[in-house]
């Protein structure tokens, strides 16, 4: 089995000791590497080439955010977690839509952030249905008519099956849970999210339901049930 490459990224010593230390014991994780700032985490993963990065979000020269973008638009791009102190924070959302596959708070327990580390590195988002609502609810930010306005023209393109699986990961579900609830198989609905990211020029589920949530697509299915 070939082992998870993982890059930390954080300022704080200490905690890239306790992550490293905390991670060695899983045998299908492997540290390639540590950076104190962003822009070290960049020349790290031209050497490394990690599978996953742990990326904080303050640090001082280039921070977590500028470096997650960078990062995310590479085209062998690795997936990037952010490690946060908040549940909802402005900057957390802020890396969500620039490609970050997710988030875990740094008090989160060990078996927890090896098993995100684990479902991003296999193309699962991770974020649960309930911290998806509350990212949300914080999600609208300033100008949200002209957000709604430019997502809804985005969301456009979607054709109708699309734009019901767009909903789907929107409220946070699962491949296997999206199939049993749409009557599809988990490769139909596999292909059907390859097609919406292509379509809407996203690279993970999490935009996409950000871009859902944008349109007022998940309002919608609220007041029709």
């Amino acid at each position: 089995m070939t082992a998870i490459r993982v890059l930390l990224v954080d300022d704080d010593p200490l905690v890239r000791a306790g992550l490293s230390l905390m991670m060695g014991g899983a045998d299908d994780l492997e540290i390639v590497g540590e950076a104190a700032d962003g822009a070290e985490a960049e020349a790290l993963v031209d050497r490394t080439r990690p599978d996953v990065v742990l990326m904080d979000i303050r640090m001082p020269t280039v921070d977590g955010l500028t470096a997650t973008e960078r990062l995310r638009a590479r085209e062998d791009a690795p997936q990037v977690v952010v490690l946060t102190t908040f549940h909802a924070d402005e900057q957390v959302l802020r890396a969500l839509r620039v490609g970050a596959a997710g988030f875990v708070l740094k008090d989160t327990p060990p078996a927890e952030i090896i098993a995100a580390v684990r479902r991003v590195a296999a193309g699962d988002p991770v974020l649960s249905p309930a911290v998806t609502r509350q990212l949300m609810r914080h999600a609208v930010g300033t100008g949200p008519d002209t957000r709604r306005t430019r997502a809804r023209e985005r969301i456009a393109v979607l054709n109708d099956r699309e734009r019901e699986v767009a909903v789907a990961v929107g409220r946070g579900l699962a491949n296997a849970e999206i199939a049993t609830g749409l009557f599809m198989s988990v490769a139909t609905v596999k292909t059907h999210v390859s097609r919406i990211l292509a379509k809407l020029d996203l690279n993970n589920r999490v935009q996409i339901a950000l871009l859902a949530y944008d349109a007022g697509l998940l309002e919608e299915e609220r007041e029709e049930h």
